[in-house]
């Protein structure tokens, strides 16, 4: 098993660490690594970190780093439900709370309803309107056209005819998302599929339940001296020019070709970097970001293939050795506080250990990763989603409710929609050591970043 560098160096300077952080997740999936990433990399440094979770079984509320959870299936209420329930959390840690959101659910509500949210909570304020367009898989697409950013064909269809017109009009395979993906209740179907034929097609246009967009499917060949498959996370604060942007090559995903990326590298990309910012600039946005980029061999162009309003999954790639990452970033910006440089070390490898696995199988399988390859791959790497030598609860819970998962594929187990409840406290590893959630007035440190 690969393992975390996870101590941070000692380095000069030094940031006050007395304000609550909120990890806020709407989507309901207790497998979700990228809180994980947030409750440790600001835990570790000494920040009172506090997570929504969906019942006391998932893997990030046993983190030794947590002061504590909220036992919220926040995603299963309304929108004012949502926002009465961080009223009431920032209530109860009594004073300014930053929230981060790891789904493009949260990061969309708090945008759109800033404005009535609890004046302690601290986030940062984009465009009303604009995390649903960057979130949104046709609306993204309508951006890119507006400000010259190159991006795959793509349409929105609701009919059957349309889906099979665009469909021969750009051939198999082909890329089908859905519109709105973070609206998924009702239906089993995911978010992006590789569609290469129109029977499967069709069985996923009459299962997803909401309008789909298809996407040309740009070629996967390897160009000497350019990776493939890109993603960029960064932080936008009121100085662009000053934000960190960070870049990595998406070695693999899991589904391929579609999914989540399950082995990445952090890859300097200025060229990337500065068109993605460009575009960033001109819309407004502010706060965090995760984008997936394509190089296009056929045009010598990157096309943006996804925008996540929010921390991507995989952000942890991007630390440096003093832990300063781009949660710590967004923590010292909305606390009024400076904002050190991300160091760029040696390179740095990234795994989610339970799907990477899966996705060398496919490659395998399809014939295009070895055994021995994916092993050498893994030696030595830096970053782990899921194990930490000073951390080990999450990694354990995370192997049973795979195998739960696994096992459940084979026994169908039904389970009962439940009535949307008010967030109930409890206490995490971290904050029942300190006797108290009320952070704000048990808990003043200072932690050493880099200058």
């Amino acid at each position: 098993m690969p393992g975390s560098r996870n101590t941070p160096s000692p380095a000069a300077g030094a940031f006050d660490t007395a304000t609550p952080v909120v990890v806020l997740k709407l989507d309901d999936n207790p497998l979700h690594h990228g809180g994980l990433g947030v409750i440790r990399g600001l835990g570790r440094l000494g920040v009172p970190v506090y997570g929504v979770c969906e019942d006391p079984l998932v893997p990030t509320a046993h983190s030794r780093y947590l002061h504590g959870q909220w036992q919220w299936r926040a995603g299963e209420g309304t929108e004012l439900d949502v926002v009465d329930g961080l009223a009431r959390i920032v209530e109860r840690l009594g004073g300014p709370t930053v929230v981060l959101p790891t789904d493009d659910a949260g990061a969309i509500l708090l945008a759109e309803h800033a404005a009535g949210l609890h004046p302690w909570l601290l986030f940062p304020r984009p465009p009303t309107d604009l995390p649903r367009k960057l979130a949104g898989k046709d609306s993204l697409y309508r951006l890119c056209r507006e400000h010259g950013v190159p991006a795959p064909r793509t349409e929105t269809v609701t009919t059957w005819p349309r889906a099979r017109a665009f469909a021969a009009s750009v051939g198999y395979p082909l890329v089908a998302k859905l519109a709105s993906p973070w609206r998924r209740a009702g239906h089993r179907v995911p978010s992006t599929s590789v569609v290469r034929t129109p029977n499967q097609l069709a069985e996923l246009h009459r299962a997803a339940g909401q309008p789909i967009v298809l996407q040309e499917f740009l070629p996967h060949a390897m160009t000497p001296g350019r990776g493939q498959d890109w993603f960029l996370h960064g932080y936008l604060g009121d100085d662009p020019a000053q934000s960190p942007v960070c870049t990595g090559v998406k070695e693999r995903s899991y589904p391929a070709a579609a999914g989540l990326t399950s082995f990445g590298r952090w890859v300097a990309n200025h060229e990337l970097g500065k068109q993605a910012v460009e575009l960033l600039c001109r819309t407004g946005f502010r706060g965090l970001v995760d984008m997936d980029w394509r190089w296009d061999p056929r045009d010598g162009h990157y096309k943006l293939l996804d925008c996540n309003p929010r921390l991507g999954a995989q952000f942890r790639l991007f630390s440096d050795r003093a832990g300063l990452d781009l949660a710590v970033t967004a923590y010292l910006d909305l606390t009024g506080q400076r904002v050190p440089h991300i160091a760029h070390g040696p390179e740095r490898r990234f795994v989610v250990e339970n799907y990477d696995p899966l996705a060398a199988f496919g490659g395998w399988r399809g014939g295009r990763l070895g055994l021995r390859e994916w092993i050498t791959s893994l030696r030595g790497t830096e970053e782990t989603a899921w194990f930490a030598r000073d951390d080990l609860a999450p990694f354990g819970l995370m192997c049973l409710r795979m195998g739960w998962r696994a096992l459940s594929r084979r026994i169908p187990v039904s389970r009962r929609p439940q009535r949307a409840r008010a967030p109930e406290f409890r206490f995490g590893r971290a904050g029942s050591r300190r006797g108290s959630p009320i952070v704000n007035q048990s808990h003043e440190s200072n932690t050493s970043v880099p200058s």
